[in-house]
């Protein structure tokens, strides 16, 4: 098998089903708040309750990754994508924001809630595409990781909170319309937890916005969601990986629960809009950045 795993859209896109937390059994939602815990984030991705829709499939992931994401290693490579993220929005060069929205009346206060907001996303998506990334590369065959030592992370998990979303059925008009081009432009039935929530602050939200989607018509939008993909694949094969996290048995788990191509699609799905959602946010970050 080679060594690289292209960016692969799947087509037709797959339906996709997540179980939300506030449907969730007694049985996944202790699985959904070790995720939280073990991952130092607030929030379930839309991958993973994707993945909980396949009650076997992902209780064989979580099981065979959980140990690996609680360590040095895993942080490590998470701030390694983070840093690849950053970089990369770089030549994209989206415009400052901070100016703009102080004169229409913001408060420094109220752009520093927003900075820290992104911040969330920034740190807590990283692991969510390595996650996807793993089980791709599983489910398709690819080696994965090499033999070592699991090296338990320094750093103590962050107790959960939750977020504020602006669900679409939540929306005012103009913020539907946001919503509606987002799906548009990124080629997706659903509008991601990130834009939901920047989305409490409807007037900066609609500007940081248009912004970005200016930066995914240009020529390098692309090249640069590519450089966080090739980046993540590269990642999850340094990581360390447990005997019980192999191809057979995750293909086997997901057997169980459905056709294997369809749940591949739907992972598919999430390993590839991962890469580009994260440079995303690594753009409007770059928006929010405290001018000079």
């Amino acid at each position: 098998m080679t060594d690289s795993m292209p960016r692969l859209k799947p087509d037709p896109l797959p339906r996709i089903h997540p179980v939300p937390e506030f449907l969730a059994d007694a049985r996944l939602k202790a699985v959904y708040e070790d995720t939280k815990t073990t991952l130092q984030v607030p929030w379930m991705g839309v991958v993973t309750m994707a993945f909980a829709h396949y009650p076997t499939f992902y209780a064989a992931l979580w099981d065979g990754v959980r140990d690996v994401c609680a360590s040095a290693q895993f942080a490590a490579a998470c701030r390694a994508l983070r840093a690849q993220a950053e970089a990369a929005a770089v030549p994209l060069r989206p415009a400052r924001l901070q100016d703009e929205l102080m004169a229409s009346g913001y408060a420094e206060t109220e752009i520093d809630e927003i900075r820290d907001l992104i911040e969330v996303f920034s740190q807590g998506n990283m692991p969510y595409l390595m996650i996807a990334t793993a089980a791709r590369l599983l489910l398709e065959g690819f080696d994965l990781g090499r033999e070592g030592r699991i090296a338990p992370s320094a750093g103590r998990p962050s107790a959960p909170s939750r977020l504020t979303l602006i669900e679409p059925h939540h929306a005012d008009a103009p913020t539907a319309v946001v919503y509606k081009e987002i799906r548009e432009t990124l080629g997706l039935p659903f509008v991601n937890t990130d834009y939901r929530a920047l989305a409490r602050w409807p007037s900066y939200f609609a500007r940081a916005w248009g912004d970005l989607r200016a930066r995914i018509a240009g020529p390098d939008y692309e090249s640069a969601v590519q450089s966080v993909h090739d980046f993540a694949v590269a990642q999850c094969k340094q990581l360390p990986v447990p005997q019980r996290l192999t191809t057979d048995r995750l293909r086997a788990a997901a057997q169980r629960d459905a056709p294997l191509d369809e749940v591949t699609a739907v992972v598919r799905l999430f390993q590839w809009l991962l890469p580009g959602l994260v440079t995303n946010v690594a753009c409007f970050q770059a928006q929010l950045r405290p001018l000079p």
